[in-house]
C-alpha cells in the first residue's frame, strides 16, 4: 500500500511563539534585529577568514569561518518566516517547506555538532601536542574534518526526512512550534509511529550525545595534561572558555529536547529560540572577543575599507 496516497495534509499550522498581538509586534522588531545582526555578524567572520591570506594557515579560523557560514543558515532556515508570521493571524507552511526545515535543520545542525568536534579537537592537538601542531592539523586535515561534518550531517538529516515524507498525514495538521521538527510532526501522523519516533529521534539524540561526550572528553585530556602547572591550566581554560559557552548553549538544548521526546512543555519553544536563534548570534560575539588573530584580521579588514573611501 502506497502511504503517499493517504497524505492529504497540504499545509500545517504554525502555532508560533506566542498569540498575544503586543508580544507578537514586539517579537518582531526584537528577532528582526537580532536576525540582521547575526547574519552580519557570521558574513563578516566569512569575509575576513577568506579575504586574509594569514588566517588561511590557522586550522582554528579556517573552522570558525566554517562554523560561521553553517550559523548562516542554521538563523535562516526558520527564522525569516517565523519573524513574517508575527505579522499573520495565520501562520500557514506547505507540506513540502514544512519536510525542508526539517531537512535543513539536522543537517546543519548535525554538520555543526560534528565541526564543533572538531574545534575540540584542534584545541587538544593545540594545547597537548603544540610540537606536532602544524602537522598533525595541516590543511588537509582540515578540509576532510569540514568534509566529514557536512556528510554526518548530511546522512543524519536525509535518514530522517526519508521516513517522515512518506508517512501517512490526514488529518490534524497543528504544529505546536514555530518551525517544524521531527518529534512535533511525526506525531500528527495518521497511523501509530511512537515505535518509529522513538528510532528516528533516537538518531538525533545520539548524534547530540556522542558529540557532547567527545567533546567533555577532549577538554578533560586538556585539564589533565596540563594539571601539574597551575599557569598553563588558567591558559587552557581561557582558550576552552568560548568553546564551552557555545558548547553549552547549542548542546543542552538539543539534548533536552531529542533525548528526552514527546515533551509537551512550553519550554521546548525557548530552548528551540536558544540553538536555532541566540546560538548563531552568540558565536560571533563569542569567538571573535577570544580569539586575537580574528581581532586583528577585522581591524586591517577595516581599516583597509576605510582607506579605499
Amino acid at each position: 500500500m502506497d502511504l503517499q496516497n493517504y497524505s492529504l495534509v497540504s499545509e500545517f499550522v504554525l502555532y508560533g511563539l506566542c498569540t498575544s498581538r503586543h508580544l507578537q509586534n514586539f517579537f518582531f522588531i526584537f528577532f528582526s534585529g537580532i536576525y540582521v545582526a547575526t547574519v552580519l555578524g557570521n558574513v563578516i567572520i566569512v569575509v575576513t577568514v577568506i579575504s586574509d591570506p594569514c588566517l588561511h594557515s590557522s586550522p582554528m579560523c579556517f573552522l570558525l569561518g566554517n562554523l560561521s557560514f553553517l550559523d548562516i543558515w542554521l538563523v535562516s532556515f526558520a527564522t525569516p518566516k517565523m519573524i513574517k508570521d508575527f505579522l499573520s493571524d495565520r501562520k500557514l507552511i506547505s507540506f513540502g517547506g514544512c519536510m525542508a526545515q526539517i531537512f535543513f535543520l539536522h543537517f546543519i545542525g548535525g554538520a555543526e555538532m560534528v565541526l564543533l568536534v572538531s574545534m575540540a579537537y584542534d584545541r587538544y592537538v593545540a594545547i597537548c601536542k603544540p610540537l606536532h601542531y602544524k602537522t598533525m592539523m595541516n590543511w588537509q586535515t582540515c578540509i576532510r574534518l569540514v568534509l566529514v561534518s557536512w556528510f554526518i550531517g548530511f546522512v543524519h538529516s536525509i535518514s530522517q526526512v526519508a521516513f517522515t515524507v512518506n508517512l501517512p498525514y490526514c488529518g490534524p495538521n497543528e504544529v505546536e512550534s514555530f518551525f517544524c521538527d521531527l518529534p512535533l510532526v511525526i506525531k500528527l501522523a495518521c497511523v501509530d509511529t511512537y515505535v518509529l519516533g522513538i528510532l528516528m529521534i533516537s538518531d538525533s539524540g545520539l548524534l547530540s550525545m556522542s558529540c557532547f561526550l567527545l567533546l567533555l572528553v577532549s577538554y578533560t585530556l586538556i585539564l589533565i595534561t596540563v594539571r601539574q602547572h597551575a599557569g598553563e591550566v588558567t591558559k587552557a581554560l581561557s582558550t576552552c572558555s568560548a568553546h564551552i559557552m557555545v558548547v553549552t548553549l547549542f548542546f543542552g538544548p538539543c539534548i533536552f529536547i531529542y533525548v528526552w521526546p514527546f515533551s509537551r512543555f512550553s519550554i521546548d519553544k525557548i530552548l528551540s529560540v536558544f540553538y536555532t536563534i541566540f546560538t548563531p548570534f552568540l558565536n560571533p560575539l563569542i569567538y571573535t572577543l577570544r580569539n586575537k588573530e580574528m581581532k586583528t584580521s577585522m581591524k586591517k579588514l577595516w581599516n583597509q575599507r576605510v582607506t579605499f573611501h
